[in-house]
């Protein structure tokens, strides 16, 4: 054979050439995307993380406890204040943590994961396996509705106390005031001319309300649409941060938590088999606020009853509410009664601090709220006096409240303190629990479609296009490598149910693209073209063509990724990716081969 050469621009150059330059890179991202990819061979292993606090117990002491309760323990690994326990079956994770949390010193912070199976020098160059999602590991995912209502109504309440509260500064008497179950004002003014001023007063502090005239010395006031969105956004945004720490606090790692639609929150739990503990602390809403105690019928004030039923006059506005509490723990109080320490931000201190000075010797009144959804689908709060003390001295930012129950329930109602309270209140609204059995035979079937999927590919293509096709089959082989590689790699990256499937179309994907190549070739060759021309003019022609399509395809698979959720997200991302390894494999990899092996061919008329 001879070198085959083609005039461009002036210059003779080798036709099918690439630069040393060229195979580095294309050899270097392959062997990376394979390191990549390794991980996810061996999978993972299920574990306990412990995080110590103070001493750290000998990983002897605690196999010796887990031994002792057959729970089946692989290794255990201890770097720091920090111990992984590795176990032998993924049934006993949930029995292991409780065991150990129950033995470790309290301020231990004893957490569910799963840790990677691989060699650890694998692990040491920095990669890890891919994560996957709750249909093929198993857990549960829960749906909660935001009920905004109520944040509207809490506005509304707000806007209506410093409605009535000027009207007493400018000494204008007989001016009502009422709020809606929409979260509307209607504010009645004795004359023309008080309405005027309360008019003033509203146009200059409430801005983002709509104000209008309905006669007879009546106003209406409403949250303008764009405010009701404002609003929206930031309750939502705000109860994702709340939920993130609350699952924190439930010592769940690796846990999905989006928002669905305009005020909806999915929650996905990975791992997790007992959703009983995860369902009473996420769909709580529970809160504290602390109140003074009024004398009865007092102008602004209103009753909350204790939990035995007795009325308790308080001051409608709060002292402070449970946005200001950064920490609370349950403990035994000097009576042997559980009690509850509640710690307060700089703000929520002075505040304390300050009321406290001045009601010396006066009473203050713990009030607990939490949220339900009732048999219309409605939200309702149940707000209850859990205690009534009197300030002895001057708080600060920190003191202890008793009446909370048993221990058990102090501990609850201290998790979802320490957690944050939601700043709208949630209920679940969906559930849906996936056994870990389940999870296993997800990923087996549809590794198997995708094993059967390429085999068959494989077959067609080293039939069909006899030597080329092996060319086509590396490529696939190495596409498939690439993509896991860089789903690995990709921070936030899961792999669920419908994202197998996205693997599976990528086969298919990635072998057209090396399709409309060899049939570019074919053609040049019919035309009577040397082998190696035809290469070089089936690989120009066909790329605007795979481009177009591709990109295309791209356009859809990143609309799916960004409207879509959970399962719709995993189809999209991997169809996505699968697309750039599609590309890169088929056009540069392939070229690559092809240009090693049959590049100078200048033969015509053969068979290819």
């Amino acid at each position: 054979m001879q070198k085959t050469t083609q005039k461009r621009t002036g210059r003779t150059t080798l036709l099918n050439h690439y630069p040393a330059w060229k195979y580095v890179v294309l050899i270097t991202t392959i062997i990376i995307m394979l390191f990549s990819a390794l991980p996810s061979w061996f999978g993972e292993s299920p574990a306990i993380m412990i995080s110590h606090k103070g001493n750290t117990p000998s990983a002897v002491a605690i196999k010796s406890i887990l031994d002792n309760k057959d729970v089946d323990v692989t290794r255990i690994d201890q770097q720091g204040n920090k111990t992984t326990v590795v176990l032998g079956n993924a049934s006993q994770q949930n029995a292991a943590k409780q065991i150990l949390a129950k033995r470790m010193p309290e301020d231990d912070t004893v957490t569910l994961a799963m840790v990677p199976a691989a060699p650890a020098w694998l692990l040491e160059m920095g990669f890890k396996p891919i994560k996957l999602g709750l249909d093929l590991r198993g857990g549960v995912q829960f749906l909660l509705d935001v009920d905004m209502q109520q944040v509207f109504h809490a506005h509304a309440t707000q806007a209506a106390d410093a409605v009535r509260e000027h009207a007493r500064e400018l000494r204008v008497r007989g001016v009502r005031v009422q709020v809606n179950g929409e979260g509307d004002l209607k504010i009645v003014a004795p004359s023309s001319a008080s309405e005027g001023e309360l008019r003033q007063f509203l146009r200059e502090q409430y801005p983002q309300w709509e104000v209008k005239g309905s006669g007879d010395n009546t106003l209406t006031m409403s949250l303008k649409e764009a405010e009701k969105q404002t609003l929206t956004n930031l309750t939502v945004q705000q109860n994702l941060q709340t939920m993130r720490s609350r699952i924190e606090e439930l010592g769940i790692t690796e846990a999905a938590v989006q928002r669905q639609g305009e005020h909806r929150i999915r929650i996905e739990l990975p791992g997790v088999q007992d959703p009983a503990a995860a369902k009473n602390v996420i769909g709580a809403t529970a809160s504290l606020a602390f109140y003074e105690v009024v004398s009865d019928y007092k102008p602004g004030s209103m009753v909350i009853p204790e939990q035995n039923g007795r009325p308790v006059h308080v001051n409608r506005k709060p002292v402070l509410s449970g946005e200001h509490i950064v920490d609370a723990r349950a403990s035994m109080g000097e009576m042997g009664m559980p009690e509850v320490n509640i710690s307060l931000d700089s703000t929520g201190g002075k505040k304390m601090s300050d009321f406290s000075a001045q009601h010396i010797g006066k009473p203050m009144a713990t009030a607990y709220s939490e949220y339900s959804r009732n048999a219309e689908g409605k939200t309702e709060q149940e707000t209850s006096i859990i205690s009534v003390a009197t300030i002895q001295s001057q708080l600060g930012n920190r003191f202890r409240i008793t009446g909370v129950g048993t221990l058990p329930e102090a501990q609850d109602l201290a998790l979802l303190l320490r957690a944050g309270s939601l700043t709208a209140p949630v209920t679940i609204v969906e559930e849906r629990t996936i056994g870990p059995s389940l999870g296993a035979e997800n990923i087996q079937n549809g590794f198997a479609a995708l094993a059967m999927g390429m085999g068959l590919t494989l077959l067609f293509m080293a039939v069909w296009y006899r030597k080329l096709g092996w060319v086509a089959n590396l490529a696939l082989v190495v596409n498939m490598v690439m993509l896991l590689g860089l789903i690995a790699l990709l921070p936030g990256a899961v792999l669920t149910l419908p994202g197998i499937a996205g693997l599976v179309l990528t086969v298919g994907m990635a072998v057209d693209t090396n399709v409309l190549i060899f049939e570019r070739i074919k053609e040049k060759v019919r035309e009577g073209r040397s082998l190696a021309q035809s290469i070089d003019l089936g690989f120009s022609s066909a790329f605007a063509t795979i481009l177009d399509s591709n990109i295309t395809t791209l356009i859809s698979a990143a609309t799916l990724y960004a409207i879509g959720n959970g399962p719709i997200q995993g189809f999209a991302l991997t169809l996505g990716l699968g697309l750039l390894t599609s590309m890169f494999t088929g056009i540069f990899a392939s070229r690559a081969v092809i240009n090693l092996v049959w590049g100078r061919d200048s033969r015509r008329g053969v068979r290819v």
